[in-house]
């Protein structure tokens, strides 16, 4: 009996879009950190509360 499994666990998206803009800032810290998640935030399809959630813990660090 096959059961409905999600692909993506929750906050595995979150996760690889963290990863994504830790490598898109290395290749690029030039970049302003709005258009990265900008970049990001197209990638993975964030919702506007997860962009909210990924500026806010990205400016403290």
């Amino acid at each position: 009996m096959a059961t409905n499994l999600p692909t993506t666990l929750p906050g595995d998206t979150l996760r690889k879009a963290i990863q994504e803009y830790s490598l898109l800032q290395q290749r690029g810290p030039d970049k302003p950190h709005k258009k990265l998640l900008e970049i990001v935030a197209v990638k993975f399809d964030l919702s506007p509360l997860q962009c909210e959630f990924l500026d806010r813990q990205l400016k403290k660090s």
